[in-house]
């Protein structure tokens, strides 16, 4: 059984002894603390919360735990059901909430959950405001009403409606050049609570047909939720044999969007970001962001515009939203398909994702994989080092830092989080782990060859 409580959430496995686990004891503590540490920074006012779920199997019961808890602390709840991570994002800002709760472990396997925790704006909560809520936790630092001041629940289920209307009306989603297209699009939704959303949008953008896989939100997930190659077999078979022209994938709280090109490749998870981008400059020119481990595709792509530049961020999307927000980036994201657009708001939003990548494709009238060969092309290598408990990682990495500043052949060195090396051809991404003794390494270059190349050569020096 497994525990992981860090700074944007609690993310657990359901069963076990408390404390091991996600169990409802677990649920009631840190539901209880973020209450409390949102209680504390509003001077006692009575505050209003959006709770949101997945589909997964144990939502229900998180749920009502959570609402349960925050009623029991006094406060309202604006209880959503049945959501995304970006539904309940819109939900707080739209409703004027003073944050969120949203009730899910986003793609990993069905018997985990996690109670992700956001501000008043919508947005995950920064390593400061974690590391208190996490404190008061362990504090025991609670008070919860009286029976006169119990919290108040109000239901209300069209939340994902209301956040795809709010995607039709942004001004560079263009629905009558994506009605003209005529596509036919296959979507996996991994038996999630995108099964509810991304079909039900393509048809409000005028997708021609929409053929449903695994988009009965039942919580059983028909593969492993993560939108990886290996796991998305059995769309790129539903591509081919459909004659779609193209297939979309989400994990199960709809934050990340992969793609799958009409003869059934990947487009690959890195280049959502980037295509959706490239749309966005030739409108909005402006800057861009992601994190340290994302493409070099993103850089490449912003440099063909006049006047904007790229910035990397440490990884986590609280780093990517501050980061955008001091360069004022008209988009931004992670390399896992994550696509921030904040002209909607700032967060990872597969229904934005959606809507822009198929405006560009039908602007372009072109074919997804012909699209795809107009982007820089290169391979991301991941790796592992395995080290000993005793050993001083940060210390190691350090050492690691000197050695390659200055270098021949070695551009940057980056060490806002953990170390990036970037060389002419490519770059090496070292970070520790915080849960066992090991660094992982990812490396980017034009070739999977040259990729595990330069992570060998880093990981020869660790």
């Amino acid at each position: 059984m497994s525990l992981i409580k860090s700074i944007s959430g609690i993310r657990g496995t359901i069963g076990g002894p408390a404390g091991e686990g996600l169990t409802p004891i677990d649920v009631v503590k840190f539901t209880s603390a973020f209450a409390t540490f949102l209680q504390k920074q509003n001077g006692g006012k009575r505050l209003r919360l959006a709770v949101g779920r997945d589909a997964r199997l144990s939502g229900a019961m998180v749920d009502r735990l959570v609402v349960g808890t925050l009623q029991g602390m006094g406060i309202d709840v604006l209880e959503t059901g049945l959501s995304t991570t970006p539904t309940t994002e819109m939900t707080v800002i739209d409703a004027h909430c003073d944050g969120g709760i949203i009730i899910t472990a986003s793609h990993n396997p069905k018997h985990w959950n996690a109670l992700k925790l956001l501000n008043a704006k919508g947005e995950f909560i920064n390593d400061a405001e974690g590391k208190e809520v996490l404190r008061l936790a362990e504090s025991g630092e609670v008070n919860y009403a009286e029976v006169d001041n119990l919290g108040q629940v109000t239901v209300e289920e069209d939340w994902i409606d209301r956040h795809i209307e709010r995607v039709l009306g942004l001004e560079l989603v263009d629905v009558e050049a994506i009605k003209k297209a005529g596509f036919k699009v296959a979507v996996d939704a991994v038996n999630s609570t995108g099964g509810l959303a991304i079909p039900r949008l393509l048809r409000r953008l005028g997708v021609k047909e929409v053929v449903e896989l695994n988009c009965e939100p039942t919580g059983h997930f028909a593969h492993n939720p993560e939108p990886i190659p290996q796991n998305l077999t059995q769309i790129s078979d539903c591509v081919r044999e459909n004659h779609c022209d193209l297939g979309i994938v989400v994990d199960p709280d709809v934050d990340r969007l992969a793609l799958v090109c009409e003869t059934g490749e990947m487009f690959g998870e890195e280049y959502t970001l980037v295509s959706v981008a490239d749309y966005i400059l030739q409108h909005t020119p402006g800057n861009t962001v992601s994190n340290l481990s994302s493409s070099r595709a993103l850089r490449d792509v912003t440099r063909r515009y006049a006047g904007c530049e790229y910035n990397a961020a440490a990884v986590g999307e609280v780093n990517v939203t501050t980061l955008m927000r001091e360069t004022g980036a008209v988009i931004g994201g992670e390399g896992n398909g994550g696509v921030i657009y904040p002209a909607l708001h700032y967060g990872r939003d597969a229904l934005v994702g959606v809507a822009i990548f198929l405006t560009l494709l039908a602007k372009k009238s072109m074919k997804v994989s012909e699209l795809r060969k107009t982007y820089p092309e290169y391979i991301i290598s991941k790796n592992r080092k395995d080290l000993t408990p005793e050993m001083d990682v940060d210390a190691l990495l350090a050492k690691v830092a000197k050695l390659y500043n200055g270098m021949a052949g070695v551009e940057k060195v980056t060490t806002i989080d953990g170390v990036k090396i970037d060389f002419a051809d490519g770059w090496v991404h070292l970070r520790k782990s915080n849960t066992e003794p090991i660094i992982r390494i990812y490396s980017e270059a034009a070739t999977e060859g040259r990729a595990n190349e330069l992570a060998q050569q880093v990981m020869a020096q660790i």
